[in-house]
């Protein structure tokens, strides 16, 4: 999958199972570590930064629900680290008097870095968008 993401054809999607978007790197990171052919760490994790551009994270909440609780953006490296940063999150607030998880779904104020891609690629997002909430 990382090589297939590495080769230089846009639009992949793949999912892992991890409790975070920081975890699910990690875990990417150690399925390739697991396949035995001798890539340095940091040459596994430069090219997941390379490949992977957003982590969208779905849990199922207490009430049976699945929601998608984080967005966040790959930005890079940080020394011997993947860079991640949040654009999108849940804060969960409660439960309704009908069981059901209740919060706000908002954005960080931090457009991804990839907008612009996009915008090119004919998927133009509102700046407005990274000023929204939405409570669910």
């Amino acid at each position: 999958m990382l090589q297939a993401m590495n080769t230089g054809h846009e639009g992949s999607l793949t999912t892992v199972h991890a409790n975070s978007p920081r975890d699910a790197l990690a875990r990417i990171e150690n399925m390739v570590s697991m396949a035995n052919l001798n890539i340095p760490e940091r040459a596994i994790r430069h090219q997941i930064a390379n490949a992977v551009h957003a982590v969208v994270q779905v849990a199922r909440l207490s009430d049976g629900s699945r929601k998608i609780i984080t967005v966040s953006e790959v930005t890079g490296m940080e020394g011997d680290m993947i860079a991640l940063r949040d654009i999108f999150v849940f804060d969960r607030s409660g439960i309704d008097e009908n069981g059901k998880v209740r919060g706000v779904f908002h954005s960080t104020g931090h457009p991804p870095h990839f907008a612009d891609r996009l915008a090119t690629a004919g998927c133009r997002l509102s700046p407005a968008l990274f000023e929204s909430r939405m409570e669910v």
